[in-house]
Order: structure tokens, then C-alpha cells, then sequence
């Protein structure tokens, strides 16, 4: 008797266990792609056989998620905030935690006109979810490598209120932001959790011996491209929150705050610009 939907889904999810914490929905996505569904039709379907060829192919990604190529990579794609986003290797797999910067910009600040920059933008899923939000804002956004801008460019396709360009942080900015937003690479250049991420580009991951490198840099050259009362929001590792507090009051930011994940754990710093006048 051949195999049923639900059968290949509980056979395969036992051998990605040692690799995901999520091993059935590992196979769930691995096999809607395979069959080039939805998730709905799966559950709707989940009594039917596969023919051989979508069978084949489902096995053949499993079998490369259990050599620990993540799923995103896999499937092309990864769902943040209200959108699919699609993701290559060149690009760093959003993450949910990130969503944690939308809300606190969406909460901040209203549908006025406001002026954006997301540095280091990758897939483009802060700016892109920002600029889908807030139609008033006008959004920018830079990554240095090349194939992750023309990634962003094409998730941002439908939207007229952001451009995307390739530069090195503030390198070729001009003008002035409300706010500017990253979540930069923040991990420890030996840290051993690198390994794990061995599959994303490690450029977007690692930053310096404390981790810190790029956000000092963001720190130390914010100030110039703020405007009077803007904002700068980082996503940090969460062991950083303190240190960067401390880069952030050296250089005489403002009203700075905290802010924990759903986790419960330090995950991002806003401040506002030392050109506050009314400070």
C-alpha cells in the first residue's frame, strides 16, 4: 500500500529531529514546495498518495535539511510580518525576532511623512514591512552586496515609497532621516554558534571579536545623518544591550530605551539624536 501525505510527513519528520526544532513543519514546507501548494491543501489532502516524481523530489530536500540547509533556503522564501519574502544564500534569513523593530516604529510614529533608512537591509524585510505600513513614508534602504539588493528590489516590486541601492552602511548617503533602523551583524567573530548559521552569509552575521564592530559604527556616525529629533533603533545580541547603551550615551544620544524580545530577552536599543533641542 503506497504511502499517504500524512504517512511521509511522519516518517520524514523522525529524521530531521537532530537538526530542527520544528521537524514537522520542516516537512510540511519541504513537501508544499515539492508539490507546489499551500499548506491548506495539504492538511485537505493529507489521505492522498504523491506520484513518484514530486515523492522524489521531497525526499531530495529533506535529505538536504538533514545536512542542515535551512528550510528558507530550501523553499526560496520566508514569511515576516505580513509578507512572503523571497530569500537566497546571499541574503540573511529573517528572523522573527526582528518584528520586534517593526512594532516599535509602527507603534512610535503615525502615517505622517516620515523619511527612512534601513542599513544593511538584506531581504529588504524591515524597510519593505515598514514601507507596506506607513504608505506616507518614504523609505530607503542599502546592503553592500550586490545579489541581496536585487533580492530586496524584488520583494519590494509592488511598492512605490521605497528604493533599495547597494553601499556600505552611511557610504554615498545623502540628506537627512527621521529614523534610521538595522539590525547589523552582531555576533562574536569566534563565537561557536557561527557554526550553525554556517549556511548564511557570515558577513551579515559576525562583526569583530565582541560582535560590535558595525554597530559602533552605525553609533558614531548616526548623529550626522539624523534629523533633529530622529531616531536610531538596533537589533543587538542578547548579551550587547548594556555595552551599546553605553556607545549610545558617549555619544550623547538621548531618551534611550530598552527593549526584550517576546523571549524575554534584551533584543533592541532606540535613542534619539543628540540634536534634540528640547533635551
Amino acid at each position: 500500500m503506497s504511502e499517504t501525505i500524512s504517512d511521509l510527513i511522519e516518517r520524514y519528520s523522525g529524521t530531521l529531529s537532530h537538526i530542527s526544532d520544528t521537524p514537522q513543519l520542516d516537512c510540511q514546507l519541504l513537501l508544499t514546495h515539492a508539490l507546489t501548494k499551500g499548506r491548506d491543501w495539504l492538511f485537505a489532502h493529507s489521505d492522498d498518495t504523491l506520484d513518484g516524481q514530486t515523492q522524489t523530489r521531497f525526499v531530495e530536500l529533506v535529505k538536504r535539511r538533514q545536512k542542515g540547509e535551512p528550510v528558507a533556503y530550501l523553499t526560496g522564501s520566508k514569511g515576516f510580518w505580513n509578507r512572503e519574502f523571497q530569500v537566497t544564500p546571499a541574503t540573511l534569513i529573517p528572523r522573527p525576532e526582528t518584528e520586534l523593530l517593526i512594532e516599535i516604529l509602527l507603534e512610535r510614529f503615525d502615517e505622517s511623512p516620515r523619511s527612512v533608512i534601513d542599513l544593511g537591509t538584506g531581504t529588504g524585510a524591515i524597510a519593505i514591512s515598514l514601507a507596506a505600513e506607513r504608505s506616507a513614508w518614504q523609505v530607503h534602504a542599502v546592503d553592500i552586496d550586490e545579489d541581496a539588493v536585487r533580492i530586496a528590489q524584488n520583494n519590494a516590486a509592488d511598492l512605490d515609497n521605497i528604493d533599495i541601492s547597494q553601499g556600505n552602511w552611511f557610504d554615498g548617503i545623502e540628506g537627512s532621516f527621521d529614523m534610521i533602523v538595522s539590525n547589523p551583524p552582531y555576533i562574536a567573530a569566534g563565537d561557536s554558534h557561527l557554526e550553525s548559521l554556517r549556511h548564511e552569509p557570515l558577513r551579515a552575521l559576525a562583526s569583530g571579536a565582541e560582535g560590535l564592530d558595525d554597530i559602533r559604527m552605525i553609533v558614531s556616525k548616526a548623529q550626522e545623518f539624523l534629523a533633529e529629533k530622529g531616531v536610531l533603533l538596533l537589533e543587538h545580541g542578547y548579551d550587547q544591550q548594556e555595552a551599546i547603551v553605553t556607545l549610545l550615551e558617549e555619544a550623547n544620544f538621548k531618551h534611550i530605551e530598552r527593549f526584550k524580545d517576546l523571549q524575554g530577552l534584551p533584543r533592541a536599543v532606540m535613542a534619539q539624536s543628540p540634536r534634540d533641542s528640547t533635551a
